[in-house]
């Protein structure tokens, strides 16, 4: 089936969503919603960095709700954490539902429920309303933290504890925008808390989703979702691809979120990010893992490198989600409600 898609903001997940779905030759990239003034005008060909397209990149709403699209890929940064209005993500997709295209967005609510009975009933009725569908999706939250552990279970008679643990080295990660800007690494501890509460309340909520997605797949009451941040400096400037962290600023981030019921902690997801070897050698080290504590017990490692572009990989979750949430019936669609989502043989 021939799908017209159109891509919404146009960052290195956006190009690579876009790009993807050029690459099928059934489907149709009706047009490109850019964030960024001077990309308005020129041909997405040229963003894309292929041959001319002869479509122009547009900055205008207007233009995608007016489209013939079947789907727009949303991909922008996440309101939640940059802009003025935190609530423009959803503002825009339930603007965009209500116009009757259905929706597959990477910037979080993941499992809507976990915000609140008010925002799965807005979501729900602009699906209502345009008779279109809602899905988000993503490399972790998204298919790690979830969807992976989720796989897993089918293998298990009982489930005591699952656990998810990310564990990150970006000694060689050369991008001083994602490390520095976004991340907070290099800061002193103050300007940490200080300027990382807005992503701080993001990532809370996505891990959240994350594991209350988990726990109704393996059909566990939760009782609650509890979060856990420790922060580790630099005992000297260190030297990495992104740049120096200088002696005394944050140089380490272990973040841990745990659903628990019953009293104890039944879905348990780690996160340690390190700009460096040396920090904070008390923290768990080795590989990401994926663990079912049960009968039987199950343990799945990934290497450090597991994957070799994540914001890819990210772009593919979404794209390939298509033929599953244009064929869905309207209304918010996680995970647990689609059936598998598959890749594409080259041919």
């Amino acid at each position: 089936m021939k799908y017209r898609v159109f891509q919404w903001a146009s960052g290195t997940v956006g190009r690579h969503a876009a790009t993807a779905v050029l690459r099928r030759g059934d489907w149709e990239l009706v047009g490109l919603h850019t964030l960024t003034p001077a990309k308005v005008g020129r041909d997405v060909g040229e963003l894309l960095g292929i041959e001319p397209l002869g479509i122009r990149a547009t900055g205008d709403v207007d233009a995608v709700l007016g489209s013939d699209a079947d789907v727009v890929v949303h991909a922008p940064l996440a309101s939640l954490v940059y802009g003025a209005n935190e609530q423009q993500d959803v503002d825009d997709i339930c603007r965009l539902l209500e116009r009757g295209k259905n929706v597959i967005t990477v910037v979080g609510y993941l499992h809507p429920k976990v915000h609140g009975a008010a925002l799965v009933e807005r979501i729900e009725q602009a699906c209502r309303r345009g008779n279109a569908t809602f899905h988000s999706t993503g490399l972790n939250p998204g298919w790690m933290g979830d969807v992976l552990p989720l796989t897993m279970s089918a293998l298990s008679r009982d489930i005591e504890r699952i656990v998810v643990r990310e564990i990150t080295n970006f000694e060689f990660y050369p991008s001083p925008e994602i490390m520095f800007a976004a991340m907070g690494f290099g800061s002193s501890v103050e300007r940490f808390e200080r300027d990382g509460e807005r992503r701080r309340r993001w990532l809370n909520g996505l891990f959240a989703e994350s594991i209350q997605l988990v726990a109704d797949g393996i059909g566990l009451a939760l009782d609650a979702v509890v979060d856990e941040r420790e922060i580790a400096t630099a005992p000297e400037p260190l030297q990495t691809a992104a740049g120096v962290v200088e002696r005394g600023t944050v140089a380490g981030q272990r973040w841990t979120w745990t659903g628990r019921a019953g009293g104890s902690a039944r879905i348990v997801h780690e996160t340690v990010w390190r700009m460096h070897r040396s920090v904070a050698p008390q923290w768990p080290t080795g590989k990401h893992t994926v663990t079912i504590e049960g009968t039987p017990k199950i343990a799945l490692a990934l290497d450090g490198n597991w994957i070799s572009d994540g914001l890819l990989a990210t772009a593919m979750h979404a794209v390939n989600a298509i033929p599953q949430v244009c064929a869905a019936p309207p209304g918010i669609k996680t995970r647990l409600d689609l059936p598998g989502i598959y890749g594409r043989a080259r041919r």
